[in-house]
């Protein structure tokens, strides 16, 4: 038995925690299993029309065979929803993105969605989040989350947001490892599954996007196996092979 095409979400409990990285780890290790990996960014902000954006950034480290869509961009660094008000364009839907994710989910055997901020940030006027896009595509959510301080809040408080909406949280992964942690980093790293209910199934190293992309392909199983396997286990089984059988 196998399992069969899925769609998991990545998010983070805010801006700067290690998303894209995170994302780029898991879709490198799921190519390693032998997964066919697409990646899909709702709202890209911050970045000018002919600059790469995190879409680019995962491939660039987890290898060129992941497909990247990129559904919408906004020039200013702002929630979705504020940077296509100012300019003046339409907000990302999430309707819109579910179509494109589907798309993407037919020709595919693991669909990575990584959100803009934090789980609640809006994508639109009405109010719209990430939340509510994978309560839309019944999707687990994996959070990313620091070792700093003030960790242990912003976690908590984001995996009681998926628990109260009734979405699934396989687990968290930790963005950035200090190689020297401090006492509020071993303390948050041990403290962290109690306060956000879920397990700690990844840890990437500090400044892993600096790495050259084959070492960060090779080291992505032993950084977030764990995570992609629980990802993984959500879905539901399937008989008969993997996409990359017979190829």
């Amino acid at each position: 038995m196998t399992r069969t095409a899925g769609i998991a979400v990545v998010t983070g409990t805010g801006t700067g925690v290690g998303k894209t990285v995170a994302t780029a780890a898991l879709a490198a290790a799921a190519r390693a299993a032998g997964l066919a990996v697409a990646v899909v960014k709702p709202a890209q902000t911050g970045v000018a029309p002919d600059e790469p954006g995190d879409v680019h950034e995962v491939r660039r480290l987890a290898g060129g065979e992941v497909t990247g869509v990129e559904v919408a961009r906004y020039p200013e660094p702002l929630a979705p929803s504020a940077a296509a008000r100012r300019a003046g364009l339409p907000a990302v839907r999430p309707r819109a993105v579910v179509a494109a994710v589907q798309d993407l989910a037919d020709r595919s055997d693991l669909v990575l969605v990584e959100g803009a901020g934090g789980l609640l940030v809006p994508f639109d006027a009405e109010g719209s989040t990430l939340a509510d896009l994978a309560l839309l595509m019944r999707s687990p959510v994996v959070v990313v989350t620091s070792a700093e301080l003030g960790t242990l809040n912003h976690t908590a408080l984001t995996t009681q947001a998926l628990r109260v909406r009734g979405l699934r949280c396989p687990g968290l992964v930790i963005g950035s490892w200090p190689a020297e942690p401090g006492a509020a980093e071993e303390c948050n790293r041990e403290d962290l599954p109690v306060v956000a209910e879920v397990p700690v199934l990844g840890v990437i190293p500090e400044r892993a996007a600096g790495l050259p992309p084959e070492v960060f392909r090779a080291s992505a199983p032993e950084w977030v196996g764990a995570a992609l396997h629980a990802v993984l286990d959500t879905f539901p089984e399937s008989a008969g092979g993997g996409r990359d059988e017979g190829r």
